[in-house]
């Protein structure tokens, strides 16, 4: 594998991981949001990832196994709002009852942390392969 290939890889999971938190963060900020433009409580969003080839089309067979990250779509949880006895809220049905996105707090911080930790790893990996190359390029001078 190249040193431009391990970029591209390294670089497509950094930007999964960057939406990843994106959207973490956008669920919690609406982990509250009784409305939406779209009518209704807010609805949990979540990135859809795939693994896709790297390189053009005469890529050796080492090659065609190499994958990077693709964003596919971003997917709206089906899961049900949360429904809650609250008559004084402003939202309420004729029963008192609210509905609350289904949004689960710890849920959204275990995704924040396993992106984080995921986007980490990635850059020690574009860190290890500059090294590299530049201890290549130093031996190459030494010769």
């Amino acid at each position: 594998m190249s040193f431009l290939t391990s970029l591209v890889v390294s670089g497509s999971a950094l930007d999964a991981e960057r939406l990843r938190v994106d959207l973490a963060s956008a669920n919690l900020a609406n982990a509250h949001s009784t409305r939406t433009p779209e009518g209704g409580p807010y609805r949990r969003r979540d990135p859809v990832f795939a693994a896709v080839p790297v390189g053009g089309p005469f890529a050796s067979e080492l090659g065609r196994a190499i994958r990077a990250v693709e964003i596919q779509r971003i997917a709206v949880d089906p899961r049900p709002p949360r429904e809650v006895f609250d008559p004084s809220h402003p939202d309420a049905d004729e029963r008192g009852i609210v509905k609350l996105p289904n949004v689960q707090v710890i849920e959204e911080m275990v995704n924040l942390q396993n992106a984080a930790r995921s986007y980490e790893a990635n850059l020690m990996a574009i860190r290890s392969g500059r090294q590299m190359a530049e201890r290549a390029l130093r031996l190459g001078r030494i010769g």
